[in-house]
């Protein structure tokens, strides 16, 4: 499967992005994780063709090493060709479910770098919040997957944007305070507040 993904993909496979419409894209990506989930390889290929570039953006703000971002980014489609069967496109978004995997996968990676090499990890906070916060844990699991939903919902839109970007898009704090146009400390206040509402709405 490594290898399927590392061999430059042949012009007969239409990229799922191939189209200017955003509803038409999100339709197109999740119908090739459905047959991914079936086991269709051009399927993959495609997925992987559209969206292995903001993937990997991911992988490498995290991760701050081009050869481990890399690494893990075939990684992260291992886990996609094992798990599309799993993706349900009435729970979030296809980007948002292939963003998350890559989020954490990375943060494994983090923490096993510093587990085998001993070194201090990347100060993930301050580019993209907290290391994996225990509020967003169990994001996977399909119940807190729902509470969380309902949670950010509680929270201001302008936090509730932010953290959502964060966490699920990949943007890093210099990124949201730009795109919000405030300074980068009210930026990480807000996400670091909306994190503290998070973790108490999910322990009621």
């Amino acid at each position: 499967m490594r290898g399927l993904l590392r061999k430059k993909a042949c012009g007969s496979v239409r990229s799922v992005t191939e189209t200017s419409d955003p509803a038409s894209r999100r339709a197109a990506l999740s119908d090739a994780l459905r047959r991914a989930g079936h086991g269709e390889k051009s399927a993959l290929e495609s997925i992987y063709r559209g969206t292995s570039a903001k993937l990997f953006g991911i992988c490498l703000r995290i991760l701050k090493d081009r050869q481990e971002a890399e690494d893990v980014l075939q990684l992260v489609y291992v886990s996609v060709w094992r798990r599309a069967g799993s993706f349900d496109p009435s729970r979030a978004s296809p980007i948002t479910w292939l963003a998350t995997l890559a989020r954490n996968r990375s943060i494994d990676r983090l923490r096993s770098l510093k587990r085998t090499r001993g070194f201090e990890p990347v100060d993930a906070a301050a580019e993209i919040a907290d290391e994996r916060p225990d509020a967003l844990a169990g994001l996977e699991a399909g119940e807190n997957r729902k509470r969380l939903a309902g949670c950010i919902g509680e929270l201001e839109d302008k936090t509730a944007d932010a953290i959502r970007s964060a966490f699920f898009g990949g943007l890093t704090y210099s990124d949201l305070a730009d795109r919000a146009d405030v300074p980068l400390g009210t930026m990480k206040s807000w996400i670091r507040r909306g994190l503290m509402k998070l973790k108490e709405c999910l322990q009621r």
